[in-house]
Parts: structure tokens; sequence; C-alpha cells
């Protein structure tokens, strides 16, 4: 469906019962809504409405111009706006790389919007600050960000058949194709590389405890994320809070590891 929020037009996917507890999903680059597809059924299953969107510079109703349209704080804004849109008070939150970092935004700044979090991947910006300060393991690990800030981006990606994009995703094998052909439309990759054109890291400085009950779930294959600012999420979450440990799972993990992922997710809402 179509939600309405902030002057923009998000694609927004609903699914499982009417009357269960709702959950909001945000993906991360250079996927889409259908990095959970794998995921859902169980949570249908469990008796969770789900609301899989496509955020912005995705959505082609929320392709704002502007490099600063796809500021961090933007993108926050948009998750209660969407949830006033639903008719929601508050949502699960799940998200992903990019969405991750939204939600552990969401959850500090609008605390009384947020149920529950299950950040994946990207752990809390303040671990991943002090991570990258004493760990020069984890900037190595960021090499890519200036790349995919560069003029050259869109055509290192989708150049020569998107062989850099496909590399990329090499993990999730087929499904690759998914966002290689949507990442094709005309304008979507550049305004989904905006987000790392706009991002500054003093945007998420100030971002404090998190109260609300929080599992992290960290990969050990995650070629983004090291095992430091893994650990020191812990350090920024005063709600209950559980780190969630996966082996021989990459950096997809909604894809590579859907049933762990839903379990760790089902968990933490308490169903």
């Amino acid at each position: 469906m179509q939600v309405e929020a902030r002057g923009l037009t998000f694609e927004v996917a609903e699914g499982g019962p009417a009357d269960g507890q709702p959950v909001l999903l945000l993906h991360g680059f250079p996927q889409d809504r259908r990095e959970f597809d794998l995921l859902l059924p169980r949570l249908h299953a469990a008796g969770l409405r789900t609301y899989a969107m496509d955020q912005r510079g995705y959505s082609p109703g929320a392709r704002p111009s502007g490099v600063r349209s796809y500021r961090i704080g933007e993108a926050v804004a948009d998750v209660p706006a969407v949830l006033d849109a639903l008719g929601l008070e508050s949502a699960h939150l799940v998200g992903h790389d990019w969405g991750a970092q939204v939600a552990w935004a969401v959850a500090g700044r609008h605390p009384e919007r947020v149920r529950t979090l299950t950040a994946v991947s990207v752990p809390h910006p303040r671990a991943m600050r002090l991570a990258l300060r004493v760990r020069p393991s984890q900037r190595a690990r960021l090499a890519y960000f200036p790349v995919f800030r560069s003029p050259a981006a869109e055509r290192l990606l989708l150049g020569g058949g998107a062989l850099g994009m496909r590399r990329m995703l090499g993990r999730i094998g087929p499904r690759a194709d998914l966002y290689v052909k949507a990442m094709r439309e005309p304008g979507r990759l550049t305004t989904a590389l905006n987000w790392y054109r706009a991002f500054r890291s003093e945007d998420l400085a100030d971002l404090g405890e998190i109260t609300v009950p929080t599992t992290y779930v960290w990969s050990d294959r995650d070629g983004v994320v090291g095992l430091t600012a893994a650990l020191r999420t812990a350090d920024w979450v005063r709600g209950d809070y559980q780190l969630v440990a996966m082996r021989g799972v990459g950096h997809w993990v909604a894809e590579e590891a859907p049933r762990e992922l839903a379990d760790a997710v089902l968990a933490r809402i308490g169903v």
C-alpha cells in the first residue's frame, strides 16, 4: 500500500493478522522492503502484523531532490510520521544496516513510539564511534564509505553488468537480482547513495542510552562491523538487552539466516 507522510508517499507492504501486534521493518542498502520476505511468514504465524517499508530514496514517491534530504535525521523523522499515518501509537522496530541506524535513533529520540527494538548488523552509533577510534580494523571495514559517497559510485556499482553490486551481495545468491533490477530504475541508485553522501558523524553523536527492550544481532562474518562495536553496544542500552551473535553468517542476515533472525525477533517481542 501507499502511505502519505511528511509530503512523501512511501511504499509499505502489510501482512499478518489485522489484530496482531504491529512490527515496522526498515531495510538497508542496497536492498528494499523485500529483504524481509523470508522472515515474514514466521512473524505472521506468530500472530504479528507487519509493515515492511521502502524508505526515502527507495519509494518512487519519496525521492526528494538534493543530498541534504537524505540526512539521517530526515529518515528518523519519517518513522513516527509513517506510524501516525498507519494509525499506530507505537510498534516493534526491526532494522537492518541503514534501517538499524534509523531504528536506533528512533528508539533513542522517540522511545514512546517503540515497543521493542531489534537492530541487525549495525550497532549503537556511539559504540561504532568508539570502535572507529580505537580499532584500525574497524576503520578498514568502512573503507567503502568514501567510495559510495563519490560521484563514481553509480558507475562502480552498476557498470559491467552490475558486477560491483553483485559481488557485494554475493552471499545471498540469486536474490541479488531483485536489487540489481530495482537499482536500474532511473534515479533510484543515486537517491539510495545519497544516504552515504549526506551522512555526517555528528548527526548521531548525541544519541544517548536506549531505554526500550533491545536485541542487537551481530554476525561473525560481517565485513562491516567488528567485535568491539558489537560488544560495546551493551554500554548504550539501559533497557532489557540481549546480544545475539550468529556464527558463519555475513552482513545480509535476513536473507542468509532468516529462521535464526525470526527467532531473535520473536524472542524480543515475547510471542
